[in-house]
């Protein structure tokens, strides 16, 4: 997991400053140089780097031996500043590791916020929010997966009005929605909802985020949905 408890990161009152400049001024007026580590950010786009994930995750599918990384290497270079160039919504699911399914990347590449069923709290929407509008990532994906323990739980909730201890239950509501939504729909009702309720925060990201929602309209930034499959390893990319 990337950190920005480096020697060079901004503090929150420099973050607030710059997530403002990016709503007051359309993101375009805003001065890009204010970043949490002083360099360059990617130079890839949205649909570029869409396009390196899909390529990523074609190798991982086809040829994971191939999917090697020079860790040292990597570390070092990135010690100083990071510029991921793609932010990953995932599941905290341990099969689902974002770095390794999207191609074997190493550090500072994938930006990742990771929690039970993809779902998007204040705090993952601040992180997404940091990695865009400071960090320079182009790409958000909410990547859902086949047969997820969490979204299986809100089925659960919905077809058998099952119950959960702790913070599991309040954890699972948002997924509820998506749930019901495709609850009559042919298939797999748990990857059904998986993926309507990977659509759904997609959609909300940018409906509730004025900084996403201004890079999105400058073009800087794309929000997609998508589905890894645990039995094949391919990512499928969800309207």
């Amino acid at each position: 997991m990337y950190s920005t408890c480096d020697g060079t990161a901004v503090d929150r009152r420099d973050f607030l400053k710059v997530a403002a400049g990016l709503v007051a001024f359309g993101v375009g007026g805003a001065t890009w140089s204010a970043r949490a580590a002083q360099g360059a950010v990617t130079s890839l786009s949205p649909d570029e780097a869409l396009a390196a994930l899909k390529s990523g995750n074609e190798s991982y599918v086809s040829h994971p031996e191939l999917c090697s990384i020079d860790l040292a290497a990597q570390r070092n270079a990135v010690a100083a500043h990071q510029a991921p160039w793609a932010t990953i919504i995932s599941c905290a699911d341990s099969r689902v590791p974002p770095e390794l399914i999207f191609g074997g990347h190493g550090v500072g590449e994938l930006f990742v916020a990771r929690n039970a069923g993809n779902l998007v709290d204040t705090a993952t929407l601040g992180t997404v929010e940091y990695g865009a509008a400071v960090l320079g990532s182009p790409l958000i994906v909410v990547l859902a997966h086949t047969n997820c323990g969490a979204v299986k739980a809100a089925c659960d909730v919905v077809t058998k009005n099952a119950t959960y201890p702790g913070a599991i239950g309040p954890m699972i509501e948002p997924i509820l929605p998506a749930a019901i939504a495709v609850r009559s729909e042919a298939g797999d009702f748990v990857d059904n909802t998986a993926k309507e309720s990977a659509r759904r925060t997609a959609r909300r990201l940018a409906a509730s985020s004025k900084v996403l929602a201004g890079l999105i309209k400058a073009g800087k930034l794309k929000i997609v949905a998508a589905i890894y499959d645990l039995p094949t390893g391919a990512v499928t990319y969800v309207e």
